[in-house]
């Protein structure tokens, strides 16, 4: 049974949820939350290094007992920890975690004092008003917990992307193997790079005889096999994503590949273009009468009603046609056009690694410059810098750029805007940073008019440079803050400062229509990592599928800049 990295990923996030129920020392939930975070962020699977002989204690974050555990993992599937924790906790109550307004405390309430252990009972005791009866709960929070509860339930399950390519791309690549097997391409959402996926197509061509469909079967990580016939396949994978597998003929592959990456809006108004020229399109080419005149290519498919190729990302009914028949498709971002990453984190706050690692890890990766920017000191949870702490920072990041070459360190913060607007640290401590990125971290649920308000005066400030991950959401966990996004984007243009487009799974924040609302105003958009170790820079690749699907150029990215023209418009939004 293969084990991957967010299997692994997902037993530390339970341990530290349980933990945090218990109310455990906090080093030790932050440990395994910290663990978690490193192997998302890891660009190869922990198996594959272990085989290899890795030493995983040599991860950030990662000590003897941690990569102990992951070794367990990797043999077994579980780790005793985690069954130890559901023999005290019942394993359901990590499931009331995800609704909306419940953190670990109200979890251990409404099981210390009603016994409730799964959604169904918190739903029953919540219609009964035995909820807002608790300490520190009420009606508000009543009704956002049914609310919640009432969504989840109408919600198709859709997966993070990057957890998606996790199963995606071993798959892929053992189909590679299969004899007579030629093209293997993933298509459908996640081609087009949706921040979650719902399910993974793929297509092949094969010559006549191969076992593709009889190997795609027997795949180690399929659970259940739905469906098998002799062109197409679907199965359910270990974790609950489903993979349908097409064969289809190689002389009109072009065709299959265009049809089935979509989306539905984007494909009909390619048809009704094909209509209007007498011709038909579908998944098996493109027809006038009974000749098949186009197909092989999904750039033929697009020439025969007058187009150039559209990149996948941009395939979503959202004017990308208008834009291909008026020649004016964006040349899009593309990972090597960063210069550098403005959002980082150490262990100095919740990072898993020391400053100078992180900058090497930066460094390696090609960058010409990197921020270190962590949190402040009301973010308690994440132990958020004083003043003082942070003004030591400042000077060991001085130190460090005395002594390295080929990088520069730049010195920042993620400070937390309150309530009022107002930001977290003194200006005393914040003119003496090359740039300060503000973020809401809590009361999310203020109304509109208050939310937008609070965000714009924190734009106001003197010392503000860049908006971190704007709306606030979490995906599949948190909605979107109740923000008016078009004022904030044209606030952020008045202002002269720019947007986030934080690239951690999670996040994917801003959203692809507010990417490309802030690229028509002419505010540009920083694409950050918001790593917490060494590792998770990765996360950039997710954050540029996020901005293609924005339709943003390497011109209106900010960390796009070489650092002397970043330091100037660093600087003008700080005066």
């Amino acid at each position: 049974m293969a084990v991957h990295n967010e299997d692994i990923a997902v037993q530390f996030e339970e341990i530290a949820d349980l933990l945090e129920i218990q109310e455990a020392n906090p080093f030790r939930v932050r440990a395994y939350r910290n663990a978690a975070r490193t192997v998302r962020g890891l660009g190869r699977e922990l198996s594959e290094l272990l085989a290899q002989g890795e030493d995983l204690t040599r991860l950030a974050g990662i000590g003897k007992d941690l990569a102990g555990k992951i070794e367990e993992m990797l043999r077994t599937g579980q780790t005793r920890a985690l069954k130890d924790l559901h023999r005290e906790l019942p394993a359901s109550l990590e499931d009331l975690l995800h609704i909306s307004g419940l953190g670990p405390r109200k979890v251990k309430v409404l099981y210390t004092e009603l016994g409730i252990k799964t959604l169904s009972q918190l739903e029953k005791a919540a219609r009964a008003g035995r909820v807002r009866e608790l300490d520190g709960f009420g009606a508000r929070t009543e009704q956002k917990i049914l609310e919640t509860i009432a969504s989840k339930r109408t919600q198709e399950k859709r997966y993070f992307y990057s957890v998606a390519r996790e199963h995606a791309e071993p798959l892929l690549a053992y189909l590679r193997k299969v004899k007579k097997v030629r093209d293997v391409v993933l298509a459908g959402s996640y081609r087009r790079g949706r921040e979650t996926v719902g399910d993974l197509d793929i297509l092949v061509t094969i010559e006549e005889g191969s076992p593709v469909m009889d190997r795609f079967a027997a795949y180690e990580d399929v659970v259940e096999v739905v469906s098998k016939g002799r062109t197409r396949s679907t199965v359910i994978l270990r974790g609950g994503l489903q993979v349908d597998l097409r064969a289809v003929d190689p002389v009109c592959f072009g065709a299959a590949l265009h049809y089935f990456t979509g989306s539905k809006a984007h494909n009909i108004q390619i048809r009704r273009m094909g209509q209007g020229r007498g011709l038909k399109i579908n998944e098996y080419g493109v027809f006038r009468g009974d000749e098949r005149i186009a197909g092989k290519t999904e750039k033929s498919v697009f020439q025969s009603v007058g187009l150039p190729f559209i990149p996948p990302p941009l395939r979503e009914g959202r004017g990308e046609i208008e834009a291909a028949h008026a020649k004016t498709l964006p040349k899009l971002v593309e990972l090597d056009d960063l210069k550098g990453d403005l959002h980082v984190h150490t262990n100095a706050t919740d990072g898993s690694a020391d400053l100078e690692p992180m900058v090497r890890a930066a460094k390696k990766r090609g960058f010409d410059y990197v921020a270190i920017t962590d949190h402040t000191k009301h973010l308690t949870i994440a132990h958020g810098l004083t003043a003082e702490a942070l003004a030591k920072q400042i000077d060991a990041i001085d130190r460090l750029n005395d002594k390295l070459r080929g990088i520069t360190v730049l010195k920042g913060v993620e400070v937390d805007i309150l309530e009022d607007g107002s930001l977290d640290l003194p200006d005393s401590i914040l003119q003496r940073l090359d740039l300060v990125i503000g973020a809401v971290h809590g009361q999310f649920g203020l109304s509109r008019s208050k939310q937008t308000q609070r965000v714009c005066r924190a734009m106001d400030h003197r010392y503000f440079s860049i908006l971190a991950h704007p709306s606030g959401r979490l995906l599949e966990e948190r909605k979107a803050m109740d923000l008016d996004m078009e004022r904030i984007v044209r606030h952020a243009r008045e202002r002269g400062c720019f947007l986030e487009l934080n690239a951690q799974p999670q996040r994917m924040d801003l959203d692809d229509t507010h990417c490309r609302l802030a690229k028509e105003e002419g505010v540009l958009v920083c694409i950050n990592s918001d790593a917490h170790g060494e590792s998770q820079f990765e996360d950039l690749t997710f954050g540029i599928n996020q901005a293609q699907r924005g339709w943003l150029r390497k011109e209106d990215v900010l960390n796009s800049r070489p650092l002397g023209t970043l330091r100037k418009l660093l600087r003008n939004t700080m005066t």
